[in-house]
C-alpha cells in the first residue's frame, strides 16, 4: 500500500481500442491498487469508466471524468471536482498524448493543422495540468507529478510532430521541478521506449507493416533487453515508484522505461 490515503488524478486514464493495455488505465490500476483514490479522466468518458470498474472490481477507489485535456475549463474543473470529493490531492499523473493517430508525419510532409493540434495534446495539455494543479499543491506544500514524455523526444524518430512536443513535456517537467522544489513538490517525466500498447500498435499496422504481428515483430527487433517490447505495467510500475515515498528525493529526473534503447545512441 505504498500510496496508502492519497489522491491521485491520472489525466488520460482511459486507453484507446486495442488487444492490449494503455499506459494510463495500467497506471490507474496501480495506483488504485497501492492503496490511492483515483480521478480517472478522459476525452471519452465510457474508456475512463471501464478504467473505474476494473478498480472497483478490485476493491479500490476511483471516480470517472470527461474531460478535453486541452480545455483550461475543462482542466480547472477536474481538479476543483477532485478537492470537492476528497478534500486533497497529492499526485497528478499527465499520460495524454497521440502520433500517427493525430496525422503526424516526416518534416516536409507534415500539415500545420495537424502540428498545432498534436502539440495541444501532447504539450499544452500538460502545461495546462501543471497551471492549475501547482496552487493546489504549493497551498499543502507537498505533492507530486508525474508525467509521459518519450525516447522518441532523444532517439532518431521520424514523425516531428510528437518528437518535439515530447520534448517540450521534458524540458516543461524539469522547469516545474526547480521553480516548485521549495514548494515540496516533486516533478518527473517517464520516457517510454518501444511499447506493447493500443496506441503504439494499432496505429502503425498499414504504415510499418501489413499486420499486427508484423509490427510487432518489428518492434520487438529494435529492443535491446531481450528482443521485447515493454508493457504498460512497466510505465505504470515507473510512474508508483516516482510518487512513492522511495522517491521522495528525486525530482526533474527523465526516467527511460526502454529495455536499453537509449543505451544506443551513438
Amino acid at each position: 500500500m505504498r500510496l496508502e490515503n492519497r489522491v491521485a488524478v491520472v489525466i488520460g486514464a482511459g486507453q484507446s481500442p486495442g488487444e492490449s493495455v494503455g499506459n494510463g488505465r495500467a497506471t490507474a490500476l496501480t495506483f488504485a491498487r497501492e492503496g490511492a483514490k483515483v480521478l480517472c479522466a478522459d476525452l471519452h468518458l465510457e474508456r475512463a469508466e471501464a478504467t473505474v470498474e476494473l478498480i472497483e472490481r478490485a476493491g479500490g477507489t476511483a471516480e470517472a471524468v470527461r474531460m478535453d485535456a486541452t480545455d483550461e475549463e475543462d482542466v480547472a474543473h477536474l481538479f476543483a471536482r477532485c478537492q470537492a470529493r476528497w478534500g486533497h490531492l497529492d499526485i497528478l499523473h499527465c499520460n495524454v498524448g497521440t502520433s500517427l493517430a493525430g496525422g503526424d508525419a516526416v518534416l516536409t510532409e507534415l500539415q500545420p493543422e495537424a502540428f498545432d493540434s498534436l502539440t495541444a495534446t501532447n504539450l499544452k495539455s500538460v502545461v495546462l495540468a501543471c497551471k492549475h494543479v501547482l496552487p493546489i499543491l504549493r497551498d499543502q506544500g507537498s505533492g507530486s507529478i508525474t508525467t509521459i514524455a518519450a525516447t522518441a523526444a532523444v532517439v532518431d524518430y521520424p514523425y516531428v510532430a510528437y518528437k518535439t512536443s515530447k520534448a517540450g513535456v521534458i524540458a516543461l517537467t524539469q522547469h516545474v521541478a526547480i521553480t516548485n522544489a521549495r514548494y515540496g513538490i516533486r516533478a518527473n517525466t517517464i520516457l517510454p521506449g518501444l511499447m506493447y500498447t493500443p496506441m503504439a500498435i494499432e496505429t502503425r499496422i498499414g504504415v510499418l507493416a501489413d499486420t499486427r504481428e508484423e509490427v510487432v515483430a518489428l518492434r520487438d527487433a529494435r529492443v535491446p533487453l531481450r528482443g521485447k517490447m515493454g508493457t504498460a505495467w512497466d510505465v505504470a510500475n515507473a510512474a508508483l515508484f516516482l510518487n512513492s515515498d522511495e522517491a521522495g528525493f528525486i525530482t526533474g529526473v527523465a526516467l527511460p522505461v526502454d529495455g536499453g534503447q537509449l543505451l544506443k545512441i551513438g
